[in-house]
């Protein structure tokens, strides 16, 4: 297998990885000459360092527009150089043990939040009322207005009110989790994208530099036949 030595880190590359200066674009350039002044245009580095310096540009394009990295856009950052999937950390880190607490927070939420809920409590409400009005003739244990039953009800709305709550705080929690996740798989689509853009590019770059040596080339050949011609 045919090699070449980076005129960059001095490294042996195959062949099929040397990219020359003249094709690297000029904000990424830039920022290699940062740090190897030597290197220019009619030098050589291989694909591998190319995308190194690929991804310190977009690194340095991300603080230009958000500020100082945090540590989602570290992470985003950290996927893409690993070429890791993002989602699939994402989720392991969301899957932590529930609390017997939370638990029954919510099962207090989703039953307290529901006809179930409301039917059987009106049920219950005129069958305490019928039982002391008529039943034992509002004598009963508890008896017209009810002192007993506004008790309960004062109680069971001073319980349920702060474990709904616990489990909406959980609910936001959780919300508050899958927004990040998709502003960090967001952030990583835009980036493979800007990425992919800048593979796309160099490739036409390429691609008109091949067309054009293949039209100096022709041009070369037209010349020597013309010149035959003429001496002929």
């Amino acid at each position: 297998m045919e090699t070449f030595y980076s005129d960059l880190s001095g490294n042996e590359f195959p062949v099929s990885e040397k990219i020359s200066g003249k094709f690297v674009r000029n904000s990424i350039m830039n920022l290699i000459q940062k740090e190897y002044p030597q290197f220019t245009e009619n030098k050589c580095l291989s694909l591998s360092e190319l995308n190194v310096y690929r991804g310190k540009y977009i690194e340095a394009t991300l603080v230009k527009q958000v500020g100082e990295l945090t540590e989602l856009e570290n992470k985003v950052l950290n996927s893409l150089k690993d070429k890791t999937t993002l989602s699939d950390k994402l989720d392991d880190d969301e899957k932590q043990p529930i609390t017997f607490g939370q638990r029954v927070a919510d099962l207090v939420a989703s039953f307290g939040g529901s006809w179930t809920f409301i039917i059987s409590f009106c049920i219950f409400l005129a069958v305490w009322i019928c039982i002391n009005l008529y039943w034992f003739a509002n004598k009963g244990f508890d008896p017209y207005p009810f002192i007993l039953l506004n008790l309960i009800l004062s109680a069971l709305a001073a319980i349920q009110a702060p474990v709904i709550m616990m489990s909406q705080n959980r609910q936001e929690e959780k919300d508050r989790k899958r927004a990040k996740k998709d502003y960090m798989v967001n952030l990583k689509s835009e980036m493979e994208i800007r990425m992919l853009q800048e593979k796309i590019d160099h490739l036409i770059i390429n691609e008109q530099q091949d067309v054009l040596q293949i039209h100096k080339m022709q041009f070369e050949m037209l010349d020597e036949i013309l010149n035959r011609i003429g001496k002929s």
